[in-house]
Order: structure tokens, then sequence, then C-alpha cells
């Protein structure tokens, strides 16, 4: 090891040639193609601690560095300061990324891991197969996006749900309610004071396949004095494609929404992944935000009717969705809540805190690491005895559906307003 001469001659201070800290390097030619990439700011902010290393799920299944955060941040720095390029290898450890976001959750210097995740992976979209750019372009940029394609999609879905991959067909959830569609204003009921205006996002896989979800929703919101609208020319929320290298297609939704949801006093979200993106579309957007609230959170935070009936004694597990408890910091709120509901006990998963491997398009695109998480998590679930699973979140929902039904255990799995809204109308009006 040559020490560097320019340096004092002080305890440290011989270190290798090359060596810094932070900051850019000095005439470093970006490997990086068009359009969107890491910002070198948000990569200088990993200080490569390593606090996030037991906390990655990748990391704690496969033990490889390159799967870690640490080292998914060194590979992108490399290629920001041209001493690597965009090859398999690096789209590789992007793609087994779950974007769990539990390394922001513990990292000391902030370092917003989610945000250039996503840039780097719509540097590796232009890069990928035909086959696989055409699918992704299908999926994301047309039919998540357009309400009449997704309604046909479920039209079909039961004629064609056996040709389907078996790991689709696992986690495919059946269509709800295809003909109906949620009323645009609801106010609240007669005696009832208004308390103000919200509007609630339907979603895309939230609406088409767990509408029932959607409906419980805006009856509590209204039952406690909101006034509950649902914008007509409302979109997906984009989140899906902002995670897979669609940042162009994430823009154009986010911006079709910000218009939608104007002048509301809130904006209630009751899919996690799709409230803990719409609270960065002012990223982009250009400062163009919109007063997002989790449905739940909301109600723990705004107040709501105490239910005087319960369930009957209800063991209930609350499953925590990576993207509230993570991002969106959401924790207590819904155990608060339920646990106001008489006669209904809620029970906590071990090491409920750890990914379910669902991850949005995960459980297709990486099958056998997400079936590993979710088997994981469907035992530790089956083990707490509960007769009913809260999840807030429909990705999570249908891959933990899939886990527990491989496992033999048929519990119900519902979000945890659908339990308020049964405490509400124990007669069954759903």
């Amino acid at each position: 090891m040559t020490p560097d001469p320019a340096l004092p001659d002080v305890l440290g201070a011989e270190l290798p040639l090359g060596t810094r800290f932070a900051g850019p390097l000095e005439g470093a030619i970006p490997g990086w193609g068009p359009g969107d990439a890491p910002d070198p700011v948000d990569l200088d902010t990993c200080v490569a601690c390593g606090l996030c290393l037991p906390h990655c799920p990748t990391y704690r299944l496969t033990g490889e560095e390159s799967a870690s955060p640490r080292g998914r941040i060194a590979a992108m720095r490399a290629v920001s300061e041209g001493r690597a390029e965009i090859d398999d290898a690096f789209g590789e450890a992007m793609d087994l990324c779950l974007v769990c976001r539990a390394c922001e959750d513990i990292c000391p210097s902030h370092a917003p891991f989610g945000r250039m995740m996503e840039a780097a992976r719509a540097q590796i979209e232009p890069r990928r197969g035909r086959w696989d750019r055409a699918l992704r372009r299908a999926g994301l940029d047309f039919l998540l996006p357009n309400p009449k394609l997704l309604w046909l999609a479920a039209v079909v879905q039961p004629a064609v749900t056996w040709a389907l991959p078996r790991r689709i067909r696992a986690i495919a959830p059946r269509p709800s309610e295809r003909l109906r569609r949620l009323p645009r204003v609801t106010e609240p009921p007669a005696g009832v004071a208004t308390r103000g205006t919200v509007a609630l996002l339907r979603g895309c896989v939230q609406d088409r396949w767990f509408r029932e979800v959607n409906r419980a929703t805006i009856r509590v919101l209204a039952r406690n004095g909101w006034r509950v609208e649902v914008p007509r020319d409302q979109r997906c929320c984009g989140a899906l494609q902002a995670h897979n290298g669609r940042l162009d297609t994430a823009r154009r939704l986010a911006a079709r929404n910000v218009e939608a949801f104007a002048g509301v006093d809130h904006v209630i979200v009751n899919a996690a992944g799709c409230g803990a993106h719409m609270t960065t579309y002012g990223e982009l957007t250009e400062g163009r935000e919109l007063p997002v609230r989790d449905a739940i959170a909301f109600l723990d935070e705004e107040g709501f009717e105490r239910p005087v009936r319960g369930l009957g004694p209800l063991r209930v597990a609350y499953h925590d969705a990576c993207h509230a408890l993570r991002a969106q910091l959401i924790h207590d709120e819904p155990r608060r809540v339920l646990a106001t509901i008489p006669g209904l006990e809620v029970v906590e998963i071990a090491n409920g805190d750890r990914c379910c491997g669902a991850a949005g398009l995960y459980a297709l695109t990486e099958p056998e690491l997400s079936g590993r998480l979710r088997d994981e998590k469907a035992l530790a679930i089956h083990r707490t005895g509960a007769e009913a699973l809260a999840s807030a979140n429909p990705g999570c929902t249908m891959q933990l559906h899939a886990g527990l039904r491989s496992l033999g255990d048929d519990v119900e799995i519902v979000h945890p307003i659908q339990l308020l809204d049964r405490a509400y109308h124990p007669e069954g009006t759903r």
C-alpha cells in the first residue's frame, strides 16, 4: 500500500491512492444510457455501513453481496462513474430486488433506495429481449391504465385461466362484481353531519378483482361523516409501472390523477402499494402533489364511530404490507382500529415485518425466491391459529392466498376495513 504524500502524517492517513469516501469521481463519464438514471447525489447518501444487510430479504436468502442494497448501490455507482457497464449481471442484480424498502427503514443516511431502483430499472428496460419488452409494454402501458381493457380481461379470465402458467393460476383471484360501477358520489347517511369531502382511488387490480374492498371503504367513510367521491377520469396509480422501469408511463398516470383528484380534502387509498407510490407524485409531476391518506390510518387519525356489536369471538392475524410499514410508516393505526371491534382478537405473526414475496410483478418474474418468501410467511400465519387474516394490499392478498392454500389452510383473507364494515353491518350488507 503506497501512502498518499499529500495527506498529513497522522493515524489513518495511509490509505490507498484513489481512496475516497463521498462525492463524485473526478473525470468520470457515466455509463448510463438516455433517459432516467440514478442520481449521483442519491448514490452518495449510501456510506456502505451494511446495517441494511440483515433486513434485506434477498440477501438473507442468498447471502450474496450483489443481492443486498449495499451491493446494488455499489453496482449503480460503478456504472455512474464509468467503471462498469449495464450488462446481464447488472440487470439480474436489479431484477432480483423486491423493492420492499426494508433497507430504507433502517438506513442511518436515509438513502432513497426505492427511487434509485426505479431509475436503474428504467435503464434496464430498453435492453430486455423483444418478447419481454412487448409483454411488459402490453400489461403496464396499455392494460392496467385502461379501465375498459381491464374490464375485458376480467370478463374473459374464467375462460382462459386454465391456459395460464401454473404460478399465475396460483395467485389469480376471481373477478368481483364486473358489471356494477362504484357510485360517483356517496353522501353520509341521514342524521350524520358531513365532515368534508374525500375522493377514493378505485385502483386497477383493486377495483376489478377486489371491488368489495372499495365498497366497504365507501360505506365506512360515509358512516363516519365523509362525502365520498369516485372521480370517473382517474386511472391506475402507476406504482407497478414505476417499480418496473416504465417511468414515462408512471409520469403520465400521475399527471392524469393529479387533475382527476384536484380540489378534494383528502385522497383515500386502501391499497398499500398504491398509497406509497402516490405520496411520491411530487417527484414525477414537478411538485404537483396530492393529499394522499391511507384509509385505515385516516380513520385512526380523524376519528371514527366505534362498533357497538362485534363479530363474535374472532382471532385475526394482521399482515404488515411492506409499502405500508416501510414507506408509509403505518404500524399501530390498523391494530388500534381493529382493537375497537368487540370480540376481535388481533394476533401478531412471527417475523411479521418480513416481505411476503409478492412485490408487484415479482411473484411472476422471480418465482423461486418469491415462493420461498411466500411459504415462509404462510407458515408463520398458519401457526398463529388465526381464523382470518387482515391484509391491506391486493398483491399481498393474492400471494398469501396461494401460500396458505398450499398448506391446506382455508383462513379467510380480508381487508381490515372490511372487518370494520362487517361490525357496522352484522346483518351482512356487503
